[in-house]
């Protein structure tokens, strides 16, 4: 069963370490995850983390730092010496130290490899650091399994030994040809139910899923989930292996990466969460804000352009609110279908297909929409029957006009290299600020014989 923090347990937790009880809080830690312990670690204040963490081993403090949150790992590094993080980090796999050294300053990174004891630890790491970090490159590992082609299968087993010692886990047994190049995979059960004297090229299977150490994270992720993968080989531009990308690192690129998207999509411009300080979290969300309030202050101006329409039709005032929900609400159901295709690369056929297809979505979200405003207008506003018509028009316009808007914005974002699942957002909530004003007035002069 997993564990669960709750209030009861973490004022008992944090009473035996205002009490120095040593003893106790460690033996609790060791029955626990090193998952759960950074979990616990986060609810501390600082000065209560470091002695949980003083208490516990090299190992398992490495572990625990790749699940801290980024200010909490933050703080802890920077309460470390480079040897110190060193001695820590050596216990990892190359891509989770990668992570973590990544996150020093550039004169702290070279002191902090400088002390790393295992000089091909450090040379692996270091070759990490050199991709960007949402590449294949930057979420890999330098530990796998592989073995030759010309092995035996006898050689084969006796050199896995040696290189399983390195590793906390084997995934697959990679097969490479005398050029390191990756050929295929070899699966336990061939190896284990063939005679000892049989050559690995007889028993291989040569149809593996590989990709470069360029590739972007956007595409390993879905690589991996076509293909039903837990674990993913990684080759240079000769085809030779270089290291090899598990699920759990999947997992977590696609979580921040949905993170930062919701945030961007929401308006809100850098990765913040509610911990941070009123000053980041300000300058976070004010660029859009600000967009925001020019696209009001034109809606505004729009507004006072048509006084004489409202001055003779003032309950056409009483249903803005109403256009400009309905037009927000429809634009982001629209954008966000297209940004889901965009992203998973489903979206298929000519752009005209889908703005027709929108159109007739936005014409009957629209008309059943209007007649029950239309409804409302008259029996619960007491509304001019006139009045009543130009509202229910106003909005089937409006409502089509807000479903092709948010179908082509993140099309055209799309084609122009910018990411749609960042800029759509506040480009489809502005649009429909300003058109849906202009549309509701225009509709409004023209009925009423303006």
């Amino acid at each position: 069963m997993a564990f669960e923090i709750n209030s009861h347990f973490l004022n008992d937790f944090k009473e035996l370490i205002d009490a120095n009880n040593s003893k106790e809080v460690k033996n609790l830690l060791e029955e626990l995850h090193y998952a759960d312990v950074a979990e616990i670690v986060d609810e501390l204040d600082f000065n209560r983390a470091l002695f949980v963490l003083n208490l516990l081993d090299s190992e398992t403090t490495a572990d625990i730092l790749t699940e801290l949150d980024d200010d909490t790992r933050e703080r802890v590094l920077s309460s470390l010496s480079s040897k110190e993080i060193a001695e820590n980090i050596e216990e990892l796999e190359t891509d989770d130290a990668a992570d973590i050294i990544n996150e020093l300053s550039e004169e702290q990174k070279k002191e902090v490899i400088s002390h790393i004891e295992d000089v091909e630890h450090a040379k692996d790491i270091v070759d990490l650091l050199r991709y960007k970090e949402n590449s294949a490159g930057g979420l890999m590992a330098k530990e796998f399994i592989e073995v030759n082609e010309n092995w035996t299968n006898l050689r084969c087993v006796k050199e896995m030994r040696k290189q399983a010692q390195e590793l906390e886990k084997v995934h697959t047994i990679y097969v490479v040809d005398d050029d390191n190049k990756l050929i295929g995979i070899l699966s336990l059960k061939n190896l284990l139910t063939t005679p000892a004297k049989t050559p690995i090229k007889e028993i291989y299977d040569d149809k593996v899923v590989a990709v470069k150490v360029d590739d972007r994270g956007e595409d390993i992720a879905q690589i991996m989930q076509k293909y039903d993968l837990v674990v993913l080989p990684v080759i240079d531009d000769l085809g030779v292996l270089v290291g090899q990308i598990t699920i759990d690192d999947v997992v977590d690129f696609i979580t921040e990466e949905a993170e930062k998207d919701y945030q961007m999509a929401a308006g809100i411009s850098e990765d913040v969460d509610s911990d941070d300080s009123v000053l980041k979290l300000t300058r976070a969300r004010l660029p859009w804000l600000l967009i925001g309030m020019v696209s009001g202050t034109f809606a505004a101006s729009i507004i006072t352009d048509f006084q004489t329409v409202m001055k003779t039709a003032p309950a056409l005032i009483i249903f803005i609110p109403l256009i400009n929900s309905s037009a927000g609400n429809v634009g982001v159901q629209s954008s966000a279908i297209v940004v889901q295709s965009i992203a998973n690369k489903s979206f298929k056929g000519k752009l005209l297909t889908h703005i027709v297809k929108q159109l007739l979505i936005g014409l009957l979200n629209g008309l059943v929409m209007s007649l029950i405003v239309f409804g409302l207008s008259q029996f619960f506003f007491h509304t001019n029957l006139t009045i009543s018509i130009t509202i229910a028009i106003a909005l089937v316009t409006v409502i089509i006009n807000a479903a092709v808007i948010g179908t082509v914005v993140p099309i055209v974002l799309n084609k122009l290299k910018i990411d749609p699942a960042i800029a759509t957002g506040p480009f489809v909530t502005t649009s429909n600020d300003i058109f849906g004003i202009l549309i509701y007035f225009m509709v409004a002069k023209f009925m009423l014989g303006f």
